[in-house]
């Protein structure tokens, strides 16, 4: 697999959208082909199919820290485009499919493909690349050179996307 940077801007943002919602439900889309990313200042991670095995830290991932970062608005920001069965923060997204249950159809490794870099699993997906800063477009000014999440931020949101059962 040849990991490749993408571009955030989309010609045809309707078929981009249907193709991520399909594509961020369904595992196992990917080849089998294992890829090694090296992104300066980042913790260097492989891609083997639709998943990063191996976490990106030594310390596991804490649910509660990671639904903190998931429904803080100026950090993971997941409710903008996705519904989580957490019914006290309101303005849920249906951009992204719905979160309910996640933690049953996907593994801790295919979810941290997607959090770290989708379009690496679909190019055309609408999802940011949380751990990413090589090949990005349109990065807001505070962001360049950095990822969106740390490493273990990442970690700590998968564990609380693992307990959506």
């Amino acid at each position: 697999m040849t990991v490749t940077p993408h571009t955030f801007g989309l010609r045809r943002p309707m078929i981009a959208c249907a193709t991520a919602l399909v594509g961020l439900t369904l595992a196992g889309t990917a080849s089998a082909e294992m890829a090694r990313v090296q992104d300066p200042g980042l913790q260097p991670y492989t891609i083997n199919g639709a998943e990063i095995s191996e976490p990106l830290t030594a310390e596991p991932g804490d649910a509660k820290r990671g639904k903190a970062l998931f429904i803080n608005r100026k950090m993971g920001n997941c409710l903008t485009c996705h519904t989580a069965p957490i019914p006290e923060e309101d303005f849920h997204g249906n951009v992204g499919p719905d979160l309910a249950g996640v933690g049953s159809r996907m593994t801790a490794a295919e979810l941290r493909l997607r959090l770290v870099d989708a379009k690496a699993l679909l190019p055309e997906s609408l999802m940011p690349s949380f751990y990413r800063t090589a090949g990005l477009r349109q990065v807001k000014k505070d962001f360049v050179g950095k990822p969106i999440l740390k490493a273990q931020e990442i970690e700590d949101v998968i564990a609380y996307l693992q307990t959506l059962k």
